[in-house]
């Protein structure tokens, strides 16, 4: 079975199944303790993180795979510029064919740079979070430092950094997503956790996002020992738009309608659900792996299998608009939105407010 998919099922293994994840167990635990290790070095004071002349709020995850950190990293920034505060936004840029060190992505009003340079999710951010600058580095402390020297920046939003120990943060912001949750419980490569949940006490703030979560999940986050504030969010489909030409469609357009998906995202399955809850049909899917780069063939056959086909914003914008079949795609953009948005960001100014006020 391809390593991934077991990650997610239900029920209890039998003796013979776990015979066949044995390899799998006996590598998670040099990664369990490689990952237990970096973070400790770095919180020792064995390694030097950097600290940077703003403040820092790290959006992040213990699993691997979509659980919303890009539209909740994107929605934070927007608020805090909403509330006047100079933010910008911090990505190692994965999916950049290239990598030429500190790529600034966009301004706040357009984007800069070649495409290679960029990576998916980076321009996924930009267009997510109008107004607020975007810069891409596998060292996010030096993405920062040009935040701050083009931008004038005072709070950077890390991108997926509850892993990057090398830059000094004031915030950790954990995400979960409340339907794929912590899966099997387990450690990479026998299940998603990319670290043990006891660091789950390093968190100021849970963010669970489409929850709520699973009974089990919900008692394994407690085991971890977390005691910072607990927070919901939605994603929500905010429009219908053709890939290749313009107009602007309602939700409610997909009513009753026939639909393949296209996409190459870690859990494709929150897609087909949130399709279905707009009344879509769905009679047909490719998928391909996270990530994915796209190429004409990838679109080879669509007519054949549904007239109509929707794809993601993170999938869109690797697909040409001049490749056959790229006319019968429209991408279903999204937004996320807080319960209690205005109870996040008072915590969370308040949280910046007394870290400060330490340093």
């Amino acid at each position: 079975m391809r390593p991934g998919r077991y990650w997610y099922e239900d029920g209890e293994e039998n003796r013979i199944s776990r015979w066949r994840f044995v390899p799998q167990v006996l590598l998670s635990l040099p990664y369990a303790m490689a990952a237990r290790l970096h973070r400790f070095a770095y919180e020792k004071g064995w390694m030097d993180r950097r600290n940077l002349p703003c403040s820092v709020v790290s959006v992040g995850s213990i699993t691997v795979g979509g659980s919303g950190k890009t539209p909740l990293a994107a929605a934070i920034a927007v608020g805090l510029r909403k509330r006047g505060s100079r933010s910008a936004l911090g990505s190692r840029g994965y999916g950049r064919v290239r990598n030429d060190g500190v790529t600034p992505v966009s301004d706040g009003r357009r984007l800069l740079g070649r495409v290679e340079q960029r990576g998916d999710e980076p321009v996924v951010l930009a267009a997510s979070a109008p107004g607020v600058p975007v810069v891409v580095a596998d060292d996010r402390g030096l993405a920062g430092l040009r935040a701050v020297s083009l931008y004038d920046t005072e709070v950077l939003v890390l991108d997926d950094g509850f892993q990057h120990h090398r830059l000094a943060r004031d915030v950790e912001i954990v995400v979960f997503d409340g339907d794929a949750g912590l899966g099997n419980g387990r450690l990479l490569p026998r299940g998603p956790l990319r670290e043990s949940l006891s660091v789950l006490g390093r968190a100021d703030a849970v963010v669970v996002i489409d929850g709520p979560l699973r009974t089990i999940d919900e008692e394994r986050i407690a085991k971890g020992g977390v005691n910072g504030r607990r927070f919901t969010a939605h994603r929500r489909v905010r429009c219908v738009t053709p890939l290749a030409g313009e107009g602007i469609e309602s939700p409610a357009s997909l009513q009753g309608e026939s639909v393949g998906l296209l996409s190459g995202l870690g859990l494709p399955g929150g897609f087909r659900r949130t399709v279905e809850a707009l009344g879509a049909r769905v009679v047909a899917e490719r998928r391909f792996p996270d990530h994915h780069v796209y190429r004409p063939r990838d679109l080879v056959g669509l007519e054949a299998e549904c007239p109509t086909w929707l794809t993601t914003e993170k999938d869109a914008v690797k697909i040409l608009p001049s490749w056959g079949g790229a006319e019968r795609l429209r991408v279903v953009r999204t937004t996320l939105e807080f319960e209690e948005e205005s109870g996040f960001f008072a915590w969370l100014a308040d949280h910046l407010s007394a870290k400060n006020s330490v340093s």
